[in-house]
């Protein structure tokens, strides 16, 4: 491993260890860094094993958990028998859209929490509070990432 890829997998095993500090499985946040620091186009499950010194079972949880965030996809190798994993393009605008899911969760709670509560309620008033702030964050939040998508797909940057 020469100077650069010993730096990039630094910068990825701290960044893997922010992850783990906010909540993150720790395999699953450094199986992610992986293959966003790697300057490999995809890895194989055989690679990250080997990369990060873990099981493949390890390496296949970390998998089933990162595809249905939309960070990374599985695709297609020719000739190679083996799945080939990927960061995805535009991942992190794909993770903060998936976040909408649930804003509206927690707006159609406080919605029911008023229906049940009452407006006028002391519980009414706070839930009253909750559902504009998340009603706030979810027309914003897409509007954010629709902004940064024009601006990036444009190269501003």
């Amino acid at each position: 491993m020469d100077e650069r890829d010993t730096q990039l997998r630094e910068c990825a095993e701290r960044l893997a260890l922010t992850l783990a500090q906010s909540g993150m499985q720790r395999t699953t946040a450094r199986v992610m860094t992986a293959l966003l620091f790697t300057q490999q186009e995809t890895m194989t499950a055989a690679d990250l094993c080997e990369e990060l010194k873990i099981s493949s079972g390890a390496v296949s949880g970390a998998v089933n958990q990162l595809i249905p965030t939309g960070m990374i996809e599985r695709v297609p190798a020719p000739g190679s028998r083996r799945d080939h994993y990927r960061f995805r393009e535009h991942a992190w605008a794909t993770l903060m859209g998936n976040q909408n899911a649930l804003l509206d969760s927690m707006w159609n709670a406080a919605a029911e929490g008023i229906k049940a509560a009452g407006h006028d309620s002391v519980a009414g008033r706070r839930l009253d509070e909750m559902q504009d702030f998340y009603g706030f964050m979810q027309r914003e939040m897409a509007a954010l990432i629709d902004k940064w998508r024009q601006r990036y797909d444009a190269g501003d940057r």
